[in-house]
């Protein structure tokens, strides 16, 4: 019995040592994010090569995904473009944006998760492609949301003479080792 008692230990240690060699933890600073949207006068896309994503990888999936983008790091090129948008996702309150899931797989599918936008957090669910490249992953994701349901204004300017469209698309493109 005190061998069988020392022989179960003995297993359930090496399963557990074995499950944390088999785990890789990535990681990712220069995620590059863009938003689209639409207006009145044109369309629009401001970019941002300076998210942060982490995870965890187990076999054919990563877990505890976390992103994060300063709102500020966002640019279209246009100053003025630049400040409304800022002023619009509050980004000197709330200056991050951020996602996380608990896990992704491999392969194309859909990741559901927890996305904050100025103070206003919703699930979502997000068409991704994970793919792995030697020690690297790409997770791509692309998903189009409402600004007026994260709390974000849609910004107007020349007295309210150019309007943006309420809908954006968010697309993300993180290599991570």
């Amino acid at each position: 019995m005190k061998n069988l008692a020392k022989l179960k230990m003995l297993i359930l240690a090496f399963g557990l040592i074995s499950t944390l060699a088999a785990s890789q933890k990535i990681s990712s600073n220069n995620v590059k994010t863009v938003v689209s949207g639409t207006s009145t006068l044109h369309d629009w896309t401001m970019t941002s090569t300076a998210g942060t994503f982490h995870g965890t990888v187990s076999g054919t999936t990563i877990q505890d995904v976390k992103y994060t983008m300063n709102g500020k790091t966002l640019k279209s090129g246009k100053g003025p473009m630049d400040t409304n948008a800022y002023k619009a996702l509050q980004a000197d309150k709330f200056p991050v944006v951020s996602f996380s899931a608990a896990s992704v797989n491999l392969g194309k599918g859909t990741m559901t998760g927890k996305l904050t936008v100025t103070n206003v957090t919703k699930n979502i669910t997000i068409p991704v492609n994970v793919s792995k490249n030697g020690a690297s992953y790409t997770i791509w994701g692309s998903a189009a949301i409402k600004m007026t349901d994260y709390g974000v204004t849609p910004p107007s300017f020349m007295m309210n003479s150019v309007k943006t469209g309420n809908e954006v698309t968010i697309t993300v493109n993180a290599i991570a080792n």
